[in-house]
């Protein structure tokens, strides 16, 4: 068996217990139902609670558990007879989670939440008020132009209206004009992203906050298609292609904010008979390096290209090729 699979057969066991406590006598079939299992699977969960007890093992020291006779009748098991309660940093952490969550624009299910919160604020009591001495700011900071955005963006999605960007594309350095359909706005890794329905691709597309240079509701209804589905962000926030083409970079430390800004696949150490400068080796994927060579000439002598060759090539010529336009007075 998994672990994820103990894990949940563990807790069923310790609610099941209570329970079968409180319904003695409960049919094989019913008691089955309520935990969502057949009744093989009951009768699996039964036989190992019968084997289960306090230190001793023996006969006194185990749960007494009967179901031949087609009804499930327990005993000896008065040590768990109370359902599994949180403890206070359990429930403080759970409460401050929940109200960090309900802050996040663009939620689908809020009133899901705001009945969990409520129930679990009034059943914890002692926990509920020191959860709410603690704050989770999930507020985009001093940015006024990234405050903006996100107010926009908010507003957007909460009247079901489209939004027209204009959006910088790093990896073509270029700047974009689209309109989308708001689905969510969410943080990851601290950076805020809108997910939406993009037009101009046909398709669901996350966009980073920071580089909305501006965002407008358009008086368009904005309800996303009823195929678009959100995409898990923590596992699949960025989808490179097999095809592009993947770069090594080494970094000096002034060139380090590089990691920051682009997404890179890996940034490590840069290793030992790498460039004498080098702090940082990155790789990263580009479908048209015609970005990465603009971003290397603007690095100047802050990186180096390690792979492909080809491209440290282009870079060197293009670098050439400006210094002679400088000679002879060119701008």
């Amino acid at each position: 068996m998994s672990g994820s699979a103990s894990t949940e057969r563990l807790s069923r066991l310790l609610a099941m217990v209570p329970y079968l406590l409180r319904h003695q006598g409960i049919p094989l079939e019913e008691a089955a139902e309520h935990f969502g299992l057949d009744t093989d699977d009951l009768v699996h969960d039964l036989e190992l609670l019968f084997v289960c007890g306090t230190p001793g093992h023996l006969p006194d020291d185990l749960i007494d558990a009967r179901w031949d006779s087609g009804r499930v009748y327990l005993s000896n098991a008065d040590p768990i007879a109370r359902p599994a309660r949180l403890a206070v940093d359990e429930a403080v952490a759970l409460l401050v989670g929940l109200r960090t969550l309900a802050e996040v624009p663009g939620l689908h299910d809020r009133d899901a939440l705001d009945g969990a919160l409520a129930k679990l604020t009034e059943a914890t009591g002692e926990a509920a008020a020191a959860a709410g001495a603690v704050r989770v700011d999930v507020r985009p900071g001093d940015d006024a132009a990234l405050a903006g955005v996100l107010a926009t963006c908010r507003d957007a999605l909460a009247g079901r209206r489209r939004l027209h960007l204009a959006y910088l594309v790093p990896s073509r350095d270029e700047l974009t004009e689209r309109d989308v359909d708001p689905m969510r706005l969410v943080t990851v890794d601290g950076r805020w992203y809108l997910e939406a329905w993009c037009h101009r691709v046909e398709g669901v597309r996350l966009f980073r906050l920071d580089r909305i240079q501006s965002a407008r509701a358009l008086d368009v209804d904005g309800t996303p298609p009823a195929h678009a589905v959100s995409r898990d962000v923590q596992s699949d926030l960025f989808r490179p292609s097999p095809d592009d083409t993947v770069v090594t970079l080494d970094l000096a430390p002034q060139a380090a904010w590089v990691v920051d800004y682009y997404p890179v696949e890996s940034a490590v150490p840069a290793p030992e008979d790498a460039w004498e400068q080098a702090s940082l080796r990155v790789r990263l994927r580009a479908a048209d390096t015609r970005w990465v060579r603009r971003l290397l000439l603007r690095l100047g002598a802050g990186a180096r290209v390690v792979d492909p060759p080809e491209l440290a090539v282009q870079v060197r010529e293009a670098a050439v090729s400006a210094l002679e336009r400088y000679g002879r007075g060119g701008r």
